[in-house]
């Protein structure tokens, strides 16, 4: 029997590679992916694509938005919503992923999907774990109930881990960390000195992993 559908908020991140390796031991994915840039070619966007590639998702879906792109600027801004890597205001990260969920929960109604599957990691911080975990219960008592769709599910199977744990995951279910993103510019090469490059690199080296794109490292 065919597996069930799953819509996955996918973003090109590690995160999102991650959830999508998840999802997938028991569900065909359906894609979707927000870009803000009405000319995409991102680095993001490339990286998305890579994930599609290799993936192969039932269906796909690009959203070009720019009236929503976030007002903290530059392209890792564009991926909080799917893959919060770094600490950082957890209510910005909150709001900015509702647009997607709206959309990820007309496709699932469309699609007759029985899950949407999202990047959200919260950590072990007493506080933002509580106020994300609540976010999620919040969203699946919405579609659940008023939005008449008891089968429907919303999963967030990162939010407990730290990214070190996110990395270890990606290698337990053969996820294709060499393509994803996490850079905060613009550039073809990650430049190993923002917050989004030490954030990955820290976790590589915790989880004791090696990161297919230090062969892009600059001299």
């Amino acid at each position: 029997m065919a597996k069930d559908l799953a819509i996955i908020l996918n973003s090109g991140s590690v995160n999102s590679a991650v959830v999508t390796a998840i999802a997938m031991q028991r569900y065909r994915p359906i894609f979707v992916h927000l870009s803000t840039d009405p000319q995409s070619g991102s680095r993001w966007q490339a990286a998305y694509e890579q994930q599609v590639s290799h993936f192969k998702p039932y269906r796909e879906h690009t959203l070009v938005m720019p009236a929503i792109a976030p007002s903290s600027g530059g392209a890792a801004a564009a991926s909080v919503a799917a893959d919060p890597r770094a600490k950082g205001h957890l209510a910005l990260q909150l709001i900015e992923l509702l647009p997607l969920l709206s959309v990820g929960a007309r496709l699932a109604s469309h699609y007759q999907a029985s899950a949407i599957y999202f990047g959200l990691r919260a950590g072990t911080q007493t506080d933002d774990l509580a106020t994300a975990t609540e976010f999620a219960q919040i969203w699946n008592e919405l579609l659940q109930l008023p939005c008449g769709q008891p089968e429907l599910e919303l999963t967030a199977p990162l939010l407990e881990l730290e990214p070190w744990q996110v990395v270890d995951l990606g290698f337990q279910t053969s996820a294709p960390l060499d393509k994803t993103w996490s850079c905060d510019e613009e550039t073809s090469e990650p430049c190993w000195a923002c917050r989004g490059c030490r954030s990955r690199e820290a976790a590589f080296q915790q989880a004791g992993k090696p990161d297919a794109l230090h062969g892009m490292r600059k001299l």
